[in-house]
């Protein structure tokens, strides 16, 4: 039987992919608490995508895998027979891409390195396989010239229906994983979701990371002490990057945190101090009052924010302003970046606000994408304030002014 043209042919070339990188291309299979269906494309028995894509199965999931050689498919079986019977029972082994039935999350087990029509051609086979909002999670090579063109083309397909993409430098060579929704996906599905894996991160302990702002800005440091050392080395200037090296690192820590499983919990989106806790209108998210409530976080808080409620990004701008220092009511008037958000409960918006230091704004949740309660999605570089609004009839306030809380752990408000 013919091989399928939507698995990638890398031949003797072939580029490997590590557990980091596999556990990217199977997140989010692996988040979906099902029930839920997977397909893994160019399956190979003992690979590192296919070990994580059989640590992601539920009770109630079913897995298909079609090989990457027709001629592989016994082998597949005589795998997934070894893994036993509860696995062997949630998994179908088919000869060829043709036999495989429409899933909530398609997965490519080998990289692209080919051309861009060939990636455009692969892509455009397996939008045939998937379900209504499934995701799409495959990898290019992402080093300068990895490819023929496939890692441009894989760009333009982000651009246009990413939802988020990770690049994977502890793999040989770094990975670019790229997920890509093309329908819709229902607001609903973001409930049954587990907060993302996020491989940009760099893990210190098992509940510590350090995020890749933290390891740029550290390793920069580390950079212009080496400068320094170089350059005059009989001064020890070169001591003032090498000691701000670990301090800017720790100013992006980011920890894993407990999220509340109470359904009707609304999280905070940062760690911080309360400012306030306001009813009031604003009409760019719709009629009605809202309840916001707004927290500052300074230069010794973790700095990562977090969705407060699982629900689908619909919209994201940044509105021009001021830079006062976040602390001050004129705050409510510097720059900000809106996230919305639609939810089961209606709309609610994060609002992530610069500061007197705080210049910089990271938000990386495409609209389209499904954020479940307390996963990342941002964070604002050094410090500022970060306000939730929630529908104000919908939602009774836990916190009040001078609280402390922690994002996506404490509990700043219940849906009545």
């Amino acid at each position: 039987m013919a091989q399928s043209p939507a698995v990638p042919a890398v031949g003797a070339g072939e580029v490997p992919i590590g557990e980091r990188a596999a556990r990217a291309l199977t997140a989010e299979f692996a988040r979906h608490q099902g029930p839920k269906t997977g397909l893994v494309v160019g399956a190979a028995a003992g690979s590192a995508v296919l070990a994580a894509a059989i640590d992601g199965l539920l009770p109630g999931d079913s897995l298909t895998l079609v090989p990457h050689d027709p001629a592989g498919a016994a082998d597949l079986r005589a795998h997934v027979t070894a893994q036993g019977q509860w696995v062997e029972e949630r998994i179908r082994v088919v000869d060829s891409l043709v036999e495989a039935e429409p899933a909530d999350a398609v997965m490519v087990a080998q990289a692209y390195t080919g051309g861009a029509e060939d990636a455009r051609s692969a892509l455009d086979g397996l939008a045939k396989h998937l379900a209504e909002g499934a995701v799409l999670s495959a990898a290019v090579p992402a080093q300068p010239g990895g490819t023929a063109g496939a890692a441009a083309e894989f760009d333009r397909q982000s651009m246009l229906f990413g939802v988020g993409s990770d690049l994977v430098l502890r793999n040989r060579p770094p990975l670019r994983v790229h997920r890509l929704r093309y329908t819709p996906a229902a607001v609903g599905t973001a409930a049954r979701l587990a907060p993302a894996y996020r491989t940009s991160s760099v893990p210190l302990t098992r509940t510590m990371h350090i995020d890749s702002n933290g390891v740029a800005a550290g390793g920069l440091a580390l950079g212009l002490a080496g400068l320094a050392r170089l350059t005059r080395p009989k001064s020890r200037l070169w001591l003032v990057p090498a000691l701000a090296a670990p301090v800017l690192a720790a100013f992006f820590r980011d920890p894993q945190r407990d999220v509340p499983e109470d359904p009707d919990a609304v999280v905070a989106a940062a760690d911080g101090q309360v400012l306030s806790v306001q009813r009031l209108t604003d009409e760019r998210f719709g009629a009605g009052e809202f309840l916001r409530v707004a927290v500052f976080l300074s230069v010794l808080d973790v700095h990562v924010n977090r969705s407060p409620v699982a629900g689908k990004v619909v919209d994201y701008f940044v509105a021009d302003g001021g830079f006062a220092a976040a602390m001050r009511p004129d705050a409510e008037h510097n720059v900000a970046a809106y996230t919305v958000l639609d939810t089961d409960r209606g709309t609610v918006v994060v609002a992530q606000r610069t500061g007197l230091i705080a210049r910089r704004i990271v938000q990386r949740a495409p609209v389209g994408t499904l954020l479940a309660r307390g996963e990342r999605f941002g964070l604002i570089r050094f410090g500022s304030r970060t306000d939730v609004y929630l529908p104000a009839d919908l939602a009774e306030p836990l916190v009040g002014p001078g609280d402390k809380v922690v994002g996506g752990s404490s509990v700043i408000a219940r849906w009545r």
